[in-house]
């Protein structure tokens, strides 16, 4: 009986590991799935961020085709943002267009020295100009409240009044229609001051924030019969362009962090590394003056010192050298619309009401 005995625990035990070893392999069977996407997973976390889309790919035949150029040729405009927020933006802007140094620039309507682009505008009346259009008023110490009358556009509104401060913030809370109001109001400001406007932009990308916003920025280029930049700005998913929104395929700008030993190095070295296409490079001009100084007081990046740099790489002869031996056409946007794309989008792109 004690053998009998002897033998049955040895044969229980030996089934108890049996099933606790085929117990094992099915939670590893049933773990391998969760334990594969753990590590994929964690792979992404470590890769870094993309910062923009590609490049939009050229249209057939290509922008520099239509204009006449080989396709291999590299056409570049050199555009400054902010032209009518200080006087010190204006100054170093108005003589990079008049020196040739730059070959575009777009208007902050709201701003106090409009007034100014204006008086500019009708005294240099080939002058390539866009609306830089604004949703957000981004200093600390400087800041401006829209066109439209307050009570049509709160969302757009901080407490205090001003447009918001910062990109993300419209994305979350601008709804479309008081956008839409906003924005037409600078563009129309622009064109009842005598301004003949080239193209459409936006201020820090906040019309690629939400496809709402997107939409706007699309309609607005269709009734006022204006391209817009999109380049490889991260725009929502669910758009579609038309050709008037692919003349320019990538934007170049220079990001925080290059200091200023590097400066020009950087701008060159993109640059020198572009293939054939359409390309926006894109300036913040000013002079590091105690205007700007106090404007952009506790913001080093795009601010005062920033801006001077952008201005000493355009009038720097060493830079213009540079673009000539690396062969770049420099255009307008008033040339990329003579590359003999329809700027009308398609129908059903309208503004919301």
């Amino acid at each position: 009986m004690e053998h009998r005995g002897a033998n049955a625990g040895a044969y229980n035990r030996a089934q108890e590991a049996a099933i606790r070893s085929a117990l094992r392999k099915i939670v590893l069977w049933l773990s391998f799935p969760v334990l594969v996407a753990c590590a994929a997973a964690a792979q992404t976390a470590q890769m870094p961020p993309q910062s923009a889309n590609p490049p939009l790919p050229p249209l057939r035949p290509t922008v520099q085709e239509r204009l006449g150029y080989p396709r291999n040729a590299r056409l570049l405009i050199i555009h400054a943002d902010d032209l009518g927020m200080s006087h010190s933006v204006n100054r170093a802007t108005f003589e990079a267009l008049e020196k040739g140094w730059i070959t575009s620039s777009s208007i902050l309507v709201p701003c106090p020295w409009f007034p100014e682009v204006v008086r500019f505008a009708q005294s240099h009346p080939d002058a390539d100009l866009g609306i830089h259009l604004a949703l957000n008023s981004e200093w600390t110490d400087y800041r401006w409240v829209p066109l439209s009358a307050k009570e049509k556009v709160p969302s757009l509104l901080d407490d205090q009044g001003y447009l918001v401060n910062d990109e993300t913030i419209v994305a979350k809370q601008a709804k479309a229609t008081e956008a839409s109001v906003e924005l037409q109001a600078q563009i129309d400001r622009a064109l009842k001051s005598g301004i003949k406007l080239s193209h459409l932009d936006t201020h820090m990308t906040a019309l690629v924030g939400s496809l709402e916003l997107f939409r706007v920025y699309q309609a607005l280029g269709s009734k006022y019969s204006l391209p817009i930049l999109v380049g490889d700005y991260k725009i929502p998913t669910g758009v579609t362009l038309a050709p008037s929104e692919s003349l320019v395929q990538r934007v170049i700008g220079i990001d925080p962090g290059i200091s200023p030993a590097n400066w020009a190095d950087w701008y060159e070295r993109t640059l020198a590394a572009l293939p054939p296409g359409v390309y926006e490079m894109i300036v913040h001009l000013a002079y590091d003056d105690e205007e700007m100084r106090g404007a952009t007081q506790d913001h080093p990046d795009w601010g005062a010192a920033w801006r001077q740099l952008d201005f000493n790489l355009v009038k720097s002869p060493d830079f213009q050298k540079f673009l000539r031996d690396q062969g770049f056409v420099l255009v307008t946007w008033k040339t990329l619309i003579r590359a003999g794309q329809n700027v009308t989008l398609p129908l059903g792109r309208d503004l919301p009401h």
